[in-house]
């Protein structure tokens, strides 16, 4: 992996922004699940920052909470991890390799994540251990502000 990366270092020629069209050939999340519109910044094998549009034709914001619409907390992680997946799909040797979140770490909520905003989340790889368990980091921004941020584990499931 350290060659990789340092080969990476040496050819600034890689992919730097995917089209949901381009994220779903990487992950098996569809619709209602699929919760990246687009990754606006690639560094492989060390960061990606993606795009979630929330919209209040979201379907779970029919019963979360009626009155006041809020993103819930478990779908907006679910938005970070899949950020992650994008990172360790693109690795070599990943395509078609499914990680599974395996565990949450110092998460914290620090704003609700309402209709009409735009989720910036920021992921990078941390530790990839045996091409099996990755740990990373990541936040969610709304217009510069932090919303939440936190780490996670991941698996990898065959």
């Amino acid at each position: 992996m350290e060659e990789f990366i340092e080969d990476l270092s040496k050819n600034s020629e890689y992919k730097t922004q995917y089209t949901i069209q381009e994220i779903q050939e990487l992950l098996p999340h569809r619709y209602p699940f699929s919760l990246v519109d687009r990754i606006i910044d690639y560094i492989p094998a060390k960061k990606a920052v993606g795009i979630k549009n929330v919209t209040i034709n979201e379907p779970f914001f029919a019963g979360h909470i009626p009155s006041l619409p809020i993103m819930p907390g478990v779908l907006i992680l679910e938005s970070i991890a899949q950020v992650g997946g994008v990172i360790l799909t693109l690795l070599p040797g990943m395509k078609g390799v499914f990680f599974a979140f395996a565990g949450i770490d110092k998460v914290r909520f620090r704003r609700p994540v309402i209709p009409g905003d735009q989720l910036i989340i920021t992921v990078e790889l941390l530790t990839l251990k045996r091409n099996r368990i990755a740990k990373m980091k990541g936040e969610g921004t709304v217009n510069g502000e932090l919303a939440v941020q936190g780490e996670m584990l991941f698996s990898r499931i065959d």
